[in-house]
């Protein structure tokens, strides 16, 4: 199932279950995981895109194989808050994936995701090559840690 809606997806989610966070891209699609408790989220990896089937096979592989509880998936929206073909694309992969998998889904606005990856890279002098094979998990990393931050918050309030 697929929630607008951060809260509603957050009351779905079983305690003390580990989250995924999913940077799509064209040709990529950068994936990272958050500790059980929704604390801390930690890139994993990127998976090249082949077709749909391929590429939710080796995400659903990896939800089962680390027991992943919902999956948040970095919307692309316009710097003025509208949607392109981008987001499109990404909501469509999202009602792909309803049809393989139980695990609820959320969207989570990703702008500037990919700068603010670039930024920690550069201030942890990795080099340019090395940038190159991790920015997509590492900007899955930043959208899935906006979510956790919002789910703290959420349990506060």
């Amino acid at each position: 199932m697929i929630f607008d809606d951060v809260a509603d997806f957050a009351a779905t989610l079983p305690r003390n279950a580990p989250l995924a966070g999913l940077d799509l891209g064209t040709k990529t699609i950068g994936v990272a995981v958050s500790d059980a408790g929704h604390l801390i989220a930690t890139p994993l990896e990127t998976i090249r895109r082949k077709k749909f089937g391929l590429d939710a096979a080796a995400l659903l592989e990896i939800t089962s194989k680390r027991e992943i509880a919902g999956l948040v998936l970095g919307l692309p929206r316009n710097m003025d808050g509208t949607e392109g073909p981008r987001a499109q694309a990404t909501r469509a992969f999202a009602r792909n994936l309803t049809r393989l998998t139980d695990l609820p889904i959320t969207y989570w606005d990703e702008r500037l995701s990919t700068v603010a990856a670039e930024r920690a890279l550069l201030e942890a002098d990795t080099s340019r090559k090395r940038r190159a094979e991790v920015i997509d998990h590492v900007a899955a990393g930043v959208i899935l840690q906006g979510l956790l931050d919002r789910l703290r918050n959420l349990k506060a309030s």
